[in-house]
């Protein structure tokens, strides 16, 4: 696999991807807004880059420093704050790979997003639908683009091992957890699969309640 840059690497799923990649011995770039938030960086000795995705100049900046044969997964997510990055952090993150020549991309969102917004109830709608919303703008955004990209919408997220249980599905109602870890596991499975290119999925882990 080529170098891996990973966006929002400081904590939750990106820091669970980051952990993930480094132990299959790939190289891994962190892309963070702020690395004091996670220590593990500078533990295991990880290539960071300090960037808030908010800021489409430091985007810019962040990108010319990335090889243009790079593959690039984007955790990044936010949750009621007056400047959510779900959209906007993506719009510039998807522009400036364009610019760059960087083609391959996976973006994480959720179940909820796109076409399946229409499988929440009306409680996770009042909950989470404004991220949601954003993060379905992202996608958007990026199946219009000129990217090789993957989606990947996960289930409910849990931190936990490795379970090898977790289940790829297309175009279907789904419901159910998943541990970080285990989307990690999959994101690295879709992203070593040319038919993946274009594509969006969703994941949970059945062995999970």
């Amino acid at each position: 696999m080529n170098t891996l840059v990973i966006w929002g690497a400081a904590s939750g799923l990106g820091a669970a991807m980051l952990e993930y990649f480094y132990h299959q011995d790939i190289n891994v770039i962190a892309v963070v807004r702020d690395p004091n938030k996670n220590p593990r960086l500078a533990q295991l000795g990880i290539t960071r880059l300090t960037c808030d995705a908010l800021d489409n100049k430091q985007v810019q900046e962040s990108l010319a420093a990335i090889p243009t044969d790079a593959w690039v997964i984007s955790t990044m997510g936010s949750f009621q704050t007056d400047t959510p990055v779900d959209y906007i952090g993506h719009r510039h993150l998807i522009n400036a790979l364009e610019n760059n020549n960087i083609r391959r991309f996976l973006l994480i969102t959720s179940l909820g997003c796109g076409d399946s917004w229409q499988y929440l109830s009306d409680r996770a709608k009042l909950v989470f639908g404004a991220s949601l919303r954003e993060k379905s703008l992202a996608e958007s955004w990026l199946k219009t683009s000129r990217l090789n990209y993957t989606i990947l919408r996960p289930g409910g997220l849990k931190d936990g091992g490795i379970t090898e249980s977790g289940n790829l599905s297309q175009n279907t109602e789904i419901h159910g957890l998943i541990h970080r870890s285990e989307v990690a596991r999959l994101t690295h499975q879709l992203l070593q699969d040319e038919a993946s290119i274009g594509q969006i999925y969703q994941c949970v882990d059945p062995s999970l309640t």
